[in-house]
């Protein structure tokens, strides 16, 4: 770290990442159609991996991991199955739970210009040389993830692309933006 430079908040050793959702119970004996919000489902879904469960609190499942036993592909979607859960009615009980599993940095390899959301979160925003903003979260969507940038007129999203987002620098915790014209001038307030 530079000398002036804001210090950076430490990183966590080990999160937990949001890998998968269970959209629907497929067949009569327990699997469950997944919902796949990680690039890497090979790595987080072997047989043993362990999940927990992002339910209601009012849910059975509430509190509770599962454990993979096996997954596939039937009709071009993949289908998982978990222990303890062996028939349709309790893969229906569970239906719309998000997946997390535990992520330990030290042990995955790294993609280049690839971080994971809790890397991001937080980051100061620059344009020009001038703070914006914040990182407030990341919105995942099929054509492309948006950047919600936490401003003092509000939030907003920036396109996660290398021409609107050139640079990435998590260790001195700072995003580097050239946003098409107007995308903050609403942002600014008033001018005097």
């Amino acid at each position: 770290m530079s000398a002036g430079s804001p210090p950076t908040a430490p990183r966590p050793e080990r999160v937990e990442l949001r890998v998968a959702r269970l959209v629907r119970a497929h067949g009569l004996k327990g699997g469950l159609k997944l919902e796949m919000y990680t690039d890497d489902p090979e790595l987080r879904f072997t047989p043993g991996s362990e999940f927990s469960l992002q339910v209601p609190t009012d849910s059975p499942w509430s509190g509770k991991k599962i454990t993979l036993e096996s997954i596939r592909e039937i009709n071009s979607s993949p289908v998982a199955f978990f222990e303890g859960i062996t028939d349709r009615d309790a893969a229906e009980s569970i239906v719309r739970a998000i997946l997390w599993i535990e992520h330990d940095p030290e042990n995955t390899p790294r993609e280049t210009n690839a971080w994971f959301d809790h890397e991001l979160v937080g980051l100061d925003v620059l344009r020009e040389g001038v703070s914006v903003g914040k990182i407030a979260r990341l919105e995942h969507f099929p054509a492309q993830d948006l950047l919600v940038v936490d401003t003092p007129g509000g939030e907003v999203l920036v396109p996660f692309v290398e021409a609107f987002v050139p640079q990435v620098d998590v260790d001195a915790g700072v995003v580097i933006i050239t946003p098409p014209g107007g995308l903050f001038e609403t942002t600014d307030g008033p001018e005097s």
